[in-house]
């Protein structure tokens, strides 16, 4: 037993339920994975699809019973596209449960600090230019490194800005900050549209979000910044449970409530500025699934964050298969699949937030 801040007994929660959850978010990523393979406009049995998968480990040799076309839609077309989904969905939710632990928000988001508005800004300018045969022509410039080194940028801006407020700033700081950075650079973007109509299109299609790859090439790009990514934030994710209780009381437990914040929005940041460079702007998984996770395991990010990296790539495969089939053979923009689901649960999140304040 434990007592919490109010007073209250609380029971200790069993040391097998943690690795229950774990096993059980596994499975479920696992299955996504599967689905991922197996399903699209040519659907394939996925009995069959877990057997090739299983052929492919070192040192295994198992017929599938697929054909050569098969196995090259799975492993040519399919897999490195679920690899990069999982990739993506699991830098956003683990970004979203970071932002949200250090905010001490539930409704903290990884484009909270101007990520989506500087990769927008940056991804626009590169399109607009290339077209209209500006200074960019010839020079290798890609979308996605643009993406990222504009999402960074904007993060760098938001973080100036609220250092500007002095030694005492607060979270709230840069919450405001972000919000000034991100209409700023909107209106830097919104004017290069306007001069330039005929990129409108291709520029949306990447506002939209999509996981089109070219082989392993997009996984094999952001796959360092996110092991980096994922690596810093999980090592210091006792720290977000030591801020929740907030900055007097962390300093009071040893804590650098600052140099913990900066540390952790730093490398949130880097993961998602990798994952929207491949992806476009795929919004509201940093937000659904850690509050799942929260409300499903408990409040602390011991768990949360290893369930969210989980469960975000699950999310994002399922999102991306729906994308794929629902309208086969065209394929909706992966961001509409989630923002369809990611807006009425943001109104639930709301809701239950605005209860809790007034109870």
């Amino acid at each position: 037993m434990s007592i919490d801040a109010g007073g209250g007994v609380v029971p200790r929660r069993r040391p097998g339920l943690t690795a229950g959850w774990f096993a059980a978010a596994l499975l479920v990523a696992g299955l996504a994975v599967l689905a991922g393979l197996a399903f699209g406009p040519a659907s394939l049995p996925p009995l069959r699809v877990a057997v090739e998968l299983v052929d492919l480990l070192p040192g295994v040799h198992v017929d599938s019973g697929l054909t050569e076309r098969e196995v090259a839609i799975v492993t040519q077309l399919r897999l490195p596209r679920v690899v990069l989904a999982s990739l993506v969905g699991g830098m956003l939710a683990l970004a979203g449960g970071c932002y949200q632990g250090v905010f001490r928000n539930p409704l903290a988001d990884p484009h909270l600090l101007g990520v989506a508005a500087g990769a927008g800004l940056a991804v626009t300018t590169v399109i607009a230019l290339r077209s209209a045969g500006g200074v960019l022509t010839g020079l290798p410039v890609t979308v996605p490194l643009a993406a990222f080194v504009g999402a960074l940028g904007a993060v760098g801006l938001t973080y100036l800005l609220g250092a500007a407020g002095g030694r005492d700033r607060s979270p709230a700081t840069l919450i405001l900050a972000g919000v000034a950075v991100s209409a700023f650079l909107a209106a830097g973007q919104t004017y290069l549209l306007q001069r330039h109509v005929d990129t409108i299109r291709e520029v949306y299609s990447w506002l939209l979000g999509r996981l089109a790859t070219d082989g392993w090439h997009e996984v094999r790009l952001i796959l360092p910044y996110a092991v980096l990514s994922a690596a810093v934030v999980l090592a210091h994710r006792r720290e977000l449970d030591v801020l929740s209780v907030g900055d007097e009381e962390a300093a009071s437990l040893g804590l650098h409530p600052q140099r913990s914040r900066y540390l952790l929005l730093g490398a949130a940041s880097l993961g998602t500025a990798a994952a929207v460079s491949v992806s476009g702007l795929i919004g509201f998984i940093g937000l659904i699934v850690p509050h799942l996770v929260r409300l499903v395991v408990g409040a602390s990010y011991r768990v949360i964050l290893p369930l969210a990296v989980l469960l975000g790539g699950a999310f994002l495969t399922a999102a991306d298969v729906i994308a794929r089939t629902v309208a086969a053979p065209a394929e909706i923009p992966i961001g509409v699949v989630t923002a369809f689901f990611g807006a009425p649960f943001f109104v639930l999140v709301l809701r239950t937030t605005r209860r809790a304040v007034t109870l």
